[in-house]
């Protein structure tokens, strides 16, 4: 299996120290986590991402812009935002949007 890159974006160290620590206790997941949209946005420049992780803190214009960014950038990129809940919820987000993804993907492929 490939192992998922992720950004997470938030204002609150705290919080992203514990977002960051759950997403790399998946052995298949690696993550960078930023406090500021614009080390953010000049790391997502450089790097192939599969996931944004956007945590608690973003003002609704930063959140929107950054997104719009992302999927401009990258098309391809899932955007979340996780504002809290637990581990499992967020695996559960993760994973749900990873379905998603997939399914997607595979009605797009042409039919024989």
């Amino acid at each position: 299996m490939k192992t998922l890159e992720f950004l997470l974006l938030g204002k609150n160290e705290a919080i992203l120290a514990i977002l960051l620590r759950l997403v790399k206790a998946d052995e298949n997941w690696n993550a960078v986590a930023f406090s500021h949209e614009n080390e953010a946005q000049e790391y997502f420049r450089n790097h192939k991402i599969d996931i944004v992780l956007l945590s608690s803190g973003i003002e609704d214009h930063v959140e929107k812009n950054f997104t719009t960014f992302c999927l401009e950038q990258q098309p391809d990129v899932e955007v979340i935002e996780h504002f809290g809940g637990g581990s499992g919820l967020l695996k559960s987000e993760i994973l749900h949007r990873l379905y998603l993804k997939e399914k997607k993907d595979n009605n797009n492929l042409p039919h024989k």
